[in-house]
């Protein structure tokens, strides 16, 4: 009884000696998180209850109140919503086709896949270049449409300017999600897949049943990471086109920019916090969808 007490003893001094040090390996992290990050996020929660940063009077929810009947904001977010809505599923749907396809045995998969992953190499400045060319009112996709009757388009000026930039997108990082969806299907068992062929099951069936729910943890994550990636997309349009776009690409980056450099630090500290709201509403929906659809593989 002795000794098992003094092993006991003894394993919960080794696990306190783990559990501090792992603390004080963690503590830098952890302080920079909050120097970076944790701090600056509270003070523009400040920033958003507050008339204006100088005298700061709380003003309660009069920001937001003002922000949500702001046709530039209303406008903005609308922008946002529509092309992430349309762009993040269709990376989605597009790099996980792609990936399946990869799976299987065709030729020439590596240069294939060199391919598309060769967007990912090219700096965003020459992405901008390369879309000019082809999209300018001059540019190659008019002289090719001309040949087919097509009159010119001023193609980030008009209605199918969301188009140029959900292609855009779509080029620029279809090529990274096929890589993590290629990585999570070379995990799946093998042998499940085998007996359900030997069972009879079709290949929607293996589809389905198998590689899906084996793959819902890397859809979740591709997923939240080409959502972050669709807020990104301010970068290629602010180059293309400026401060203030054509209205249906002015999106709620290009918004927060407009305020910060009218120091209206306020509007722009409330549709952050707006935008941080609705995106921790969302990813915490996926990951319950995700938490449903998956605990069956899990278990």
């Amino acid at each position: 009884m002795n000794k098992k007490h003094g092993n006991k003893g003894k394993k919960s001094k080794i696990e306190r000696r783990i559990q501090i040090s792992s603390a004080v390996y963690l503590l830098p992290s952890l302080f920079g998180v909050l120097i970076f990050f944790g701090i600056p996020y509270i003070i523009v929660i400040l920033y958003s209850f507050v008339d204006n940063p100088i005298q700061k009077n709380f003003v309660l929810f009069n920001n937001y109140i003002n922000s949500i009947s702001n046709f530039a904001f209303l406008t903005a977010a609308k922008n946002t919503f529509i092309f992430s809505a349309i762009a993040v599923p269709l990376a989605i749907v597009l790099s996980l086709a792609l990936a399946l396809t990869l799976d299987m045995s065709i030729p020439y998969k590596t240069q294939i896949r060199s391919a598309f992953l060769t967007p990912l190499m090219v700096p965003i400045a020459s992405i901008v270049l390369i879309w000019q060319v082809l999209f300018h009112y001059n540019g190659i996709i008019n002289d090719w449409l001309l040949n087919f009757g097509v009159e010119k388009i001023d193609w980030l000026k008009s209605i199918y300017a969301p188009v140029v930039i959900v292609l855009l997108f779509i080029w620029k990082n279809l090529g990274y999600d096929m890589v993590l969806f290629m990585a999570a299907l070379a995990n799946i068992p093998k042998e499940i897949i085998e007996v359900a062929q030997v069972e009879g099951a079709t290949k929607w069936q293996v589809f389905w049943k198998i590689k899906i729910r084996y793959l819902s943890p890397t859809i979740l994550f591709v997923t939240i990471l080409t959502l972050i990636n669709s807020f990104k997309v301010f970068r290629e349009v602010y180059l293309l086109t400026g401060d203030y776009p054509f209205e249906s690409l002015y999106m709620l980056q290009h918004y927060m920019n407009n305020t910060f450099r009218t120091l209206d630090y306020q509007k722009l500290s409330t549709a952050a916090v707006l935008m941080s709201l609705f995106m921790v509403v969302l990813i915490g929906i996926m990951f319950i969808i995700e938490d449903r659809f998956g605990r069956d593989v899990e278990n």
